[in-house]
């Protein structure tokens, strides 16, 4: 049984700053690769970031790139999405997800590539 819990949404103002933690729990090793997707109301799910196992490889979406920055502590099985300069098509549920396997950049977009996701956390932006 793998769990996927993330933690740390809430409300932020335009132009602030939150980070978001995903913590791995159960049968999951370090060396899955991990990433964040986001689901706004109306939306489809989409890609965010990625990061394979040993955090050497980083992957972001043009909408996130030069705000988001993803990391990941393997001693803690917790990885974390620092997100600054927030706008106001950032508001969405945030997924973490787990792929046994590292990604290229394509592929880590796609959300059927992940075997694991956990329930999202809430993100709002204020203007």
């Amino acid at each position: 049984q793998v769990q996927l819990v993330e933690s740390g949404g809430g409300l932020v103002q335009a132009g602030g700053s939150l980070r978001v933690s995903c913590a791995a729990s159960g049968s999951i090793s370090s060396n899955y690769a991990m990433a964040w997707f986001r689901q706004a109301p109306g939306k489809e799910r989409e890609f965010v970031a990625y990061i394979n196992w040993w955090g050497g490889s980083r992957t972001y979406t043009d909408a996130v790139q030069g705000r988001v920055t993803l990391s990941r502590d393997n001693a803690k099985s917790t990885i974390y999405l620092q997100m600054n300069s927030m706008k106001s098509e950032d508001p969405a549920v945030y997924y973490c997800t787990a792929s046994p396997t590292s990604l290229d950049r394509n592929a880590a977009a796609r959300s059927t590539e992940y075997m694991y996701w956990g329930r999202g956390t809430q993100v709002t932006v204020s203007s």
